[in-house]
């Protein structure tokens, strides 16, 4: 996206260097990600930068609103609150396909915003490694006023905090199996936490403990939860003595209630230039004639899962529960990044934190996915090349 950096980097493209970089993420846990890794970072320029910057700082200042927690009561089902809610979320990602306005420049319209963590430590290793294997500028960088060091520390501060590493975890619903496992493997590297699958945590009264690799009993005095309910929810197969809706002696870290208050159905709430327009299914009066411009999505549904891209009226006249839906404005991403070949789409997430004693969130890193198909999604790009997972590196 920006020209210089772009036509120096695919100038200088080899595959023998793309392949050097997935043989570094290989052997770094003797693990291969099931997603794949695109041959190019994204390069943002100034223009975007400050674009992406400023819709955050929109979207954030509706989450920062004093009746926020009254606007999404309805977003929390009984059956799936989960006791002791703090006062606002500590992970928050925002997910922004890049289009072009009608003067033909470059614009970040939302997808998606998420009170959920997302692949933090993983987007630093992945970062390091493309500036290992190829050109990447100086006055680049993928993390926001800080440098690597203090980044991992401040996660260590809000991850761990003040407890010792051993008695914190890393909760997930058979981490092994995740697509997200490569960040699970990068976070015990640098914050030294065990990652847990639900159903190794064993209760006692309101208590909770593991047993380590010795059989020794482990105290939890904090979770760093993983576990997307939307999969929660399908897995009648596991067999937990924990249950997140009860009582604990525990801390969080994620509060699980974030995931449906900061969700699509936070979207109608939102007024900016920087976000389509949104409406909950139930509040429509009348059904747009052009559906071909609007997508239909379920609310707390997880990675694209349920979204009906082609839409027509019949689908709209059949949903069941027009409760748990949204009707958006269709985004229409824009071909902007120049490969070997043909152009690719993009989607940058940005990677926000939300400290304790921090008044609002603040963007620290991002992520960034690479299309060549209709859509962001593995699906969508089978047997295509310069497709996947990235880093976007910001211009200084």
């Amino acid at each position: 996206m920006q020209p210089n950096a772009r036509k120096r980097f695919n100038s200088s493209f080899t595959t023998d260097k793309y392949q050097a970089l997935l043989d570094d993420v290989h052997r770094k846990f003797d693990h291969k990600p099931n997603f794949r890794i695109a041959e190019t970072p994204v390069f943002i320029g100034n223009d975007l930068r400050i674009k992406l910057f400023d819709a955050c700082d929109q979207i954030s200042a509706v989450l920062c609103r004093s009746d926020f927690k009254e606007l999404t009561e309805l977003s929390l089902q009984d059956s799936y609150r989960v006791p002791n809610e703090d006062d606002h979320t500590t992970f928050l990602q925002m997910d922004f396909g890049i289009c072009r306005d009608d003067d033909g420049q470059l614009v970040p319209k939302l997808i998606e915003v998420q009170g959920f963590p997302s692949l933090y430590l993983y987007q630093d290793m992945i970062a390091h490694l493309y500036r290992r294997h190829f050109d990447v500028p100086d006055d680049y960088s993928h993390l926001v006023n800080m440098g690597s060091e203090e980044y991992i520390e401040l996660l260590r501060s809000i991850i761990v905090g003040d407890h010792h590493p051993e008695n914190v975890v890393l909760l997930e619903i058979e981490p092994h199996i995740q697509t997200t496992r490569i960040d699970f493997l990068c976070t015990d590297e640098k914050l030294k936490i065990k990652t847990l699958c639900i159903s190794d945590l064993k209760t006692s009264g309101k208590s909770l403990y593991y047993l380590n690799e010795e059989g020794k009993k482990i105290d939890v005095h904090r979770i760093y939860n993983r576990v997307i309910f939307d999969e929660l929810l399908q897995r009648h197969d596991l067999r937990t003595e924990f249950f997140f809706t009860r009582e604990w002696d525990v801390e969080w870290v994620g509060h699980p209630n974030w995931f449906f208050r900061i969700s699509k159905f936070t979207l109608p709430f939102l007024d900016s230039p920087y976000v389509p327009k949104t409406w909950f299914l139930r509040d429509l009066h009348q059904i747009p004639e052009d559906l071909e411009n609007y997508v239909l999505k379920p609310m707390f549904s997880f990675s694209g899962a349920g979204v009906i891209f082609h839409l027509n009226r019949q689908a709209i006249e059949a949903t069941n529960n027009p409760t748990n839906y949204i009707l958006q404005e269709k985004v229409k991403y824009e071909p902007v990044i120049e490969t070997m070949n043909e152009p690719v789409k993009c989607e940058v997430r940005m990677l926000l934190l939300w400290p304790r004693n921090a008044q609002k969130p603040f963007i620290v890193n991002n992520l960034a996915r690479l299309s060549k198909g209709e859509m962001i999604g593995v699906k969508y790009n089978k047997d295509k090349d310069w497709v996947g997972g990235s880093i976007g590196f910001f211009q200084s």
